[in-house]
């Protein structure tokens, strides 16, 4: 039997769930105000930062990835046949892609401001691969990397560092 608490709990979050979806499924054009002002802010910091073209091609590499893995999991949602575990997957594996990209991009924000270096992170379970843009493969400065990531999670991680310039 389901009481009142779980049945509150199921239309919570599938209220939260439909939201979300819609968010996701939202035309861009009721985003175009907002999109616009970042547009510009994203251009005047992009000039300003030069990124190798080989990091620019693996976040685009990545970026891409993501996008069809999160349109795989948005059918799975949306699809009629999907059982309520299947759904349920999909929703939690479409966080967790959400939650990397986050923890990714804090770690990109961390290296700079910490080594003054761009990178590009990749999360990949309990892997992660960093390239950073450098001419100077130094050990030392790979360890301290290392180390200031491994700062950010609990559990130990195994961690890459290579250099690419």
């Amino acid at each position: 039997m389901i009481n009142k608490r779980s049945l509150w709990f199921l239309t919570l979050f599938s209220l939260i769930l439909v939201l979300s979806v819609y968010y996701v499924t939202m035309p861009s054009e009721l985003l175009i105000g907002t999109t616009e002002k970042e547009e510009t802010q994203t251009v005047s910091t992009d000039e300003s930062s030069s990124e190798s073209a080989e990091l620019v091609a693996l976040r685009v590499e990545a970026e891409e990835q993501m996008l069809d893995e999160i349109t795989e999991l948005k059918k799975v949602l949306t699809s009629s046949e999907s059982t309520t575990k299947e759904k349920n997957e999909a929703f939690e594996k479409m966080q967790d892609l959400n939650k990397n990209k986050g923890v990714e991009e804090t770690i990109e924000n961390k290296i700079k401001k910490e080594f003054s270096l761009s990178s590009f992170v990749n999360i990949d379970g309990n892997n992660i691969s960093v390239t950073v843009d450098s001419s100077k493969h130094d050990k030392a400065l790979a360890n301290k990397i290392m180390r200031s990531i491994q700062e950010e999670f609990s559990e130990p991680m195994t961690i890459s560092v290579k250099f690419q310039k």
